[in-house]
């Protein structure tokens, strides 16, 4: 960096923190409790980048449920008690999700906003796209996912092309690059479809390799990405996200095959536009392949860490499955189908699901104030939040709540269980709570691919289960979330578990 650029950016620093320091908010009447920070414009971002949940908690012990806090410039109104949840709901004409959604994706995967933009409808088509991912299309991309997820285990993990398995046929890896290989390999080739020539898997193997590190050290710099920090301060970031938009030119998508009617759809979508540029078409398609899989990955692994670490949930997931869906010991192959329907019988599986998401799922849903607003919060008031602002529930507070959660540190595979059925019953000061579980947001903010995610992750569980006897190395530590991410997505793990698997022999 050269002299002359150094002494800018001092300048620069300076000049922000002289504004800052005499342009400082104060509280109104009305309005929440007010944590500004020292530093100008910073204000508590750097705590709450640290531990999202502790500084949140910090505040929420000093301050109460609702409180303001200054994030890198922006001030956020948090509400902390899911009892409260449903009041900021009902607010949805003075609160909205899609001014934020729309700025954050279009500067951090490089394409213009759609708000405005001007090709006119592409906004309203692309959003009309969700129902691709929803509904009977579910079916048909489960069914996919379910092809596709056999072929990478055959292939990559059990076949000629895996690392050639140890003594008594069993391969040794952990959770974690378990997950990031199956999961995300089967995924991208769901969505996307499978490249031209490749039988044997080879190319598709060479080139997700690359795709996954890449996007693994992009997603490293999302936080950044999300605060609005110039590109250009984030290292190898910018080239990156170049790199792996180049893969989605239409040109490369056109020779794929296989690919979701919701990816179909996007093509003949972006073909009308002849103004729109290749690359920012190829940024779409970009931000789909982090948003398939950035999440859904670190989940999945979650919840095959509490299946396979606790045998007690690995026999009774293993028998769950063979009683109710037909499933024999002799019929344990890697050819074995599960459909929706199939899942949805199975309880266990779905609290084993539930309580990954429950330690894992750390989304924060945000509504931008369209304008000056009072919230009424039932019987604890009301506060007044300001145009500009942001409002935002954070159900991690719920989800690792003792009150409402026994012991909440602890993954439970069966939490999510009661007398044999689904339990739903949870309470906070000795009312039910509706919004007890909250991974995937709310209304605008709701994942639009939230149905094809969690059947995908239950398939994965069933297949591994049915397919492969597996045990857990003795004498780990137990993988822990890593609370930097807080607020954007489910928590990677710190950590991981080491196992060996191999095919299950019926019988055996």
């Amino acid at each position: 960096m050269s002299a002359t650029l150094l002494l800018l950016l001092l300048l620069l620093s300076l000049l922000t923190l002289l504004i800052g320091f005499f342009r400082r908010r104060t509280r109104q009447p009305g309005e929440p409790p007010l944590i500004d920070g020292w530093i100008p414009y910073v204000g508590k971002a750097l705590a709450y980048g640290r531990d999202a949940q502790k500084f949140l908690e910090e505040q929420r012990a000093i301050h109460g449920d609702v409180f303001t806090v200054q994030l890198f410039g922006r001030y956020m109104t948090f509400v902390m008690n899911p009892l409260l949840y449903p009041y900021v709901m009902k607010h949805g004409p003075q609160l909205d999700f899609h001014p934020i959604s729309d700025r954050i994706s279009s500067y951090a995967f490089g394409f213009p906003p759609l708000t405005n933009n001007p090709n006119r409808g592409l906004k309203e088509q692309v959003m009309r796209g969700h129902q691709f991912l929803k509904g009977a299309n579910v079916e048909a991309m489960l069914g996919s996912f379910r092809d596709n997820l056999m072929l990478v285990l055959r292939q990559d993990h059990v076949g000629e092309q895996a690392t050639p398995p140890g003594p008594g046929g069993w391969w040794s890896t952990t959770v974690e690059e378990f997950c990031s290989s199956a999961v995300f390999t089967a995924v991208i080739l769901t969505i996307f479809g499978k490249p031209p020539d490749d039988d044997d898997g080879r190319r598709r193997r060479s080139d997700l390799q690359v795709w996954r590190k890449k996007l693994y050290d992009f997603d490293r710099m999302f936080p950044f990405l999300a605060a609005q920090c110039p590109v250009w301060l984030l290292g190898r970031t910018s080239w990156n996200r170049r790199t792996l938009q180049e893969y989605f030119l239409p040109q490369k998508m056109k020779s794929w095959s296989n690919s979701a009617l919701f990816t179909q759809n996007r093509l003949k979508i972006f073909d009308q536009y002849d103004d729109m540029q290749d690359i920012h078409k190829a940024a779409h398609h970009f931000a789909i392949l982090w948003a398939s899989t950035i999440n859904t990955v670190p989940s999945a692994f979650w919840c095959l860490n509490g299946a396979l670490t606790s045998s007690e949930a690995t026999a009774k997931l293993r028998a769950e499955l063979k009683d109710n869906c037909g499933l024999g010991d002799t019929e344990l192959s890697t050819d074995v189908r599960l459909t929706r329907e199939d899942l949805d019988k199975l309880v266990y599986l779905d609290s084993l699901v539930n309580e990954g998401l429950r330690v894992s799922a750390a989304s924060i849903p945000p509504r931008l104030v369209l304008e000056d607003t009072t919230i009424q919060l039932g019987s604890a008031g009301s506060v007044h939040v300001r145009k500009g602002d942001i409002v935002g529930l954070f159900p991690l507070s719920t989800h690792m709540d003792p009150e409402i959660y026994d012991d909440p540190e602890t993954f439970k595979f069966d939490r999510f269980v009661q007398d044999g059925q689904k339990k739903t019953d949870f309470y906070k000061n000795g009312q039910r709570l509706k919004h007890y579980l909250l991974p995937f947001g709310y209304g605008a903010s709701r994942c639009p691919g939230q149905g094809f995610a969690l059947y995908s992750i239950k398939l994965f569980i069933s297949v591994v289960l049915l397919n492969f006897e597996v045990q857990v190395d003795e004498g780990q530590t137990r993988p822990c979330p890593n609370r930097m991410r807080g607020g954007l997505g489910t928590l990677p793990p710190i950590g991981d578990t080491r196992f060996r698997y191999r095919l299950w022999v019926p019988g055996a």
